[in-house]
């Protein structure tokens, strides 16, 4: 076997040094913010003929790509996306987390400053993520002659994609109405940038929940392909692109109705002018795309009890007071859980230690009093959630998105159609976060170079889509990468 699998390499090492190595000119990864999977066939008779139809007969569709972690949100999704990895090696732990005893959001960065605009929606970096990217490998297999670039309205969905060494990552700043970076990436705006965005400054408030916000985040996307002159040279180039409006009008309006219609065929259109841009700007064939999400999102719970279904919410305010008022009575003190954030507990372990207290004991009784509420079906202190009953693959998902210094310590779990906040009757959005198929379960399809038409319905991973890109461009898969390369994609 060891000989074979020697005359195979040799045998790829000489095709490679006979015909050149090849890669596309351009890599371009765009990422819907709240897309469930099954969006792209809901709409699909609404869509035109030149995005997302576009995309599924052009490309290779994997139907069943699941998220292989919890919690289910942005910055995860974002940063898992780019380093094919997960929370316990990324340390992006939620969009929100602590890190020595202090919250943080995922791309804070004190130290820096913003550039473009006053004010401090520059002070960002991706300091926080502790894995390299794919565009951090392309940069190190191209001896950093490669630009990469990430455009977003958010923060977090500009800075995690770009990854460490990117040249610029660009996002939206509401109070100016229009686009910044931080003095990570540079010390001034470009000249063409400074007039792109004297041309489409908007300061209308609700940009970022709207339809307007997806042609806003193609316009720049376009722009900066054009200006930058990505894919014009023999170096691959990458550029990351998502799209934020989506997310906003899910948490705002849910997954039905007229405002998630728009901004699903807004896309479709700002799609198909993203592709036909690649195709004049790059060539067709000459570029290698992917389309997919950071998480999905449950249908609102008003929307499911109208038709019958069980959902609700999990008030987990209310949990952490019944928690604080229990370990008072037991040990004393006032506050004992300092946070609930996507169903992670954070306790006060400075005051656990002065009571002279075992965090662990703590741990345990948190988790004795959660499994009495018949919402909670799942929770479990971290360290011993190997040792627990819990199903394998909610374990598994739950292992993957613990990180010992950021995740807290305490997962729950809510049994599905339960948002874990509360709400009045009359709320019609939804949110994401949980295991279930409705938050993980997210569309992945694959376009443009050396990509076989075609779909794969047998079960892959958001990590995966790194280890399958970085295949395709012969380059080294990211450095915490645990996903595996998806054969089927490649011609």
């Amino acid at each position: 076997m060891r000989k074979i699998m020697t005359l195979l390499a040799l045998m790829v090492t000489m095709t490679l040094s006979a015909q050149g190595l090849e890669r596309p000119r351009l890599v371009v990864g765009v990422m819907v913010d709240q897309m469930r999977w099954d969006y792209m066939y809901y709409y699909y008779d609404q869509f035109g003929e030149g995005g997302i139809r576009r995309l599924l007969s052009e490309g290779h569709s994997c139907e069943n790509t699941m998220i292989n972690y919890v919690p289910t949100v942005t910055a995860i999704g974002h940063s898992s996306v780019y380093t094919g990895s997960t929370p316990a090696f990324t340390g992006i732990a939620g969009n929100d987390f602590y890190v020595n005893g202090k919250t943080t959001t995922s791309v804070l960065d004190t130290t820096m400053t913003t550039v473009g605009a006053p004010g401090k929606t520059g002070m960002k970096s991706p300091h926080l993520l502790l894995a390299s990217t794919i565009g951090d490998q392309l940069k190190t297999a191209t001896d950093y002659k490669a630009k990469v670039v990430g455009v977003a309205l958010k923060d977090r969905a500009s800075i995690l994609p770009a990854g460490h060494c990117a040249d610029a990552a660009y996002w939206w700043d509401t109070m100016s109405g229009h686009y910044v970076t931080s003095s990570y990436y540079m010390d001034k705006l470009p000249a063409w940038m400074e007039e792109f965005n004297k041309k489409h400054t908007d300061k209308d408030l609700k940009l970022m929940e709207s339809p307007k916000g997806v042609t806003k985040t193609i316009d720049l996307a376009i722009e900066v392909l054009k200006q930058e002159q990505m894919g014009k040279d023999d170096v691959t180039d990458l550029l990351a692109v998502s799209v934020s409006s989506t997310d906003l009008i899910g948490h705002a309006y849910g997954t039905r109705g007229a405002e998630n219609k728009a901004v699903y065929l807004q896309l479709d259109k700002e799609l198909a002018r993203l592709f036909s841009a690649l195709d004049e700007t790059v060539g067709r064939g000459n570029y290698l795309l992917f389309l997919t999400a950071d998480h999905g999102g449950m249908h609102s719970p008003k929307h499911l009890r109208e038709h019958k279904l069980p959902s609700g919410g999990w008030d987990n305010q209310a949990m952490k007071k019944k928690l604080n008022e229990m370990l008072s009575q037991r040990y004393g003190g006032k506050e004992w859980v300092r946070n609930i954030m996507d169903n992670r507990l954070y306790l006060e372990r400075e005051a656990i230690r002065a009571k002279g207290v075992s965090l662990s004991e703590v741990r345990d009784a948190v988790v004795e009093m959660l499994l009495t509420d018949s919402d909670v079906i799942f929770a479990c202190d971290y360290d011993k959630v190997g040792s627990s009953g819990i199903p394998p693959i909610v374990k598994e998902r739950i292992c993957n998105g613990y990180n010992s210094h950021r995740s807290g310590d305490v997962y729950v779990a809510v049994r599905s159609g339960l948002l874990s906040w509360s709400f009045n009757d009359d709320y019609i959005g939804t949110s994401h976060g949980a295991w279930n198929p409705y938050d993980s379960h997210i569309p992945l399809v694959f376009m443009g170079w050396h990509v076989k038409k075609g779909q794969t319905v047998r079960e892959t991973h958001i990590t995966d889509i790194a280890a399958t890109v970085c295949a395709m461009l012969h380059i080294e898969r990211p450095d915490c990468c645990i996903g595996d390369a998806i054969s089927e994609v490649m011609e």
